[in-house]
């Protein structure tokens, strides 16, 4: 026989967690598609058929790619804040965020010095600068959530902070050029318009961004899975 859980924050976390599954299969699955597949395609594709193909297909997978990350980023906040009350650590919320986004500017002015020139254009060097800097905010991260926290919301407030720089260069970064790069082959497609003699410095950069985020994502979904079945903090959580 079913049975309903009767209090509210069984049946909320799980709804929060359920469209966060949702939202992040999605996001993430279209990231594969675009970093696997996409990528390698589009150059074996003729240039004459990307001008009539190419907006609407990306068009189309970019609108889904960039709201599932809203859905998938909403919902995982959200479902972090009520742990964090539930452990009554509510305040750390504000200071988890905090270092991820000062993360992710750090980021966005090391990427727009790589794409400039200089020996951050090498992407050896600029992978190894991220991975610096996640690691140098995941362990501000574990430490000013340690005091009280669980292995849960220490490895969701990494996974997540990962989550939320894959969320920043999706919105401020990916898409802004991808609608440049859009317009720009949809004016040449439609009236012959010459693309714009940056149009190869924004794929240049899109993909970047992209491909920095394919990476990311490899210790958000480590982080995100170990928070509720591999204790790599010493402790397991004893919230729903």
């Amino acid at each position: 026989m079913l049975s309903w859980p009767q209090d509210w924050q069984t049946n909320v976390t799980f709804l929060l967690r359920w469209a966060h599954l949702l939202g992040g299969i999605t996001w993430i699955g279209l990231l594969y598609w675009f970093n696997l597949v996409n990528v390698q395609f589009q150059k074996e594709v003729d240039a004459s058929i990307k001008g009539k193909m190419n907006p609407p297909l990306l068009s189309r997978t970019l609108w889904w790619f960039r709201w599932a990350a809203v859905l998938t980023w909403v919902t995982g906040a959200i479902y972090y804040a009520i742990l964090l009350g539930t452990e009554n650590i509510p305040a750390k919320l504000g200071v988890v965020l905090g270092v991820w986004i000062l993360a992710w500017l750090v980021y966005a002015l090391l990427y727009r010095a790589s794409v400039a020139g200089g020996f951050l254009k090498d992407g050896r060097v600029l992978a190894v600068v991220i991975v610096a800097i996640a690691l140098l905010a995941a362990w501000v991260v574990v430490g000013s959530v340690r005091q009280g926290g669980s292995n849960r919301t220490m490895a969701i407030g990494i996974g997540g902070g990962l989550g939320t720089i894959m969320l920043m260069n999706v919105w401020m970064i990916i898409w802004p050029l991808q609608k440049k790069i859009i317009a720009a082959t949809r004016a040449t497609a439609e009236s012959g318009t010459p693309a714009p003699a940056d149009l190869p410095k924004w794929a240049r950069r899109a993909f970047l961004a992209s491909r920095t985020n394919a990476w990311l994502s490899i210790p958000m979904l480590f982080f995100m899975g170990a928070a509720s079945h591999f204790p790599i903090f010493g402790t397991m959580p004893t919230v729903p």
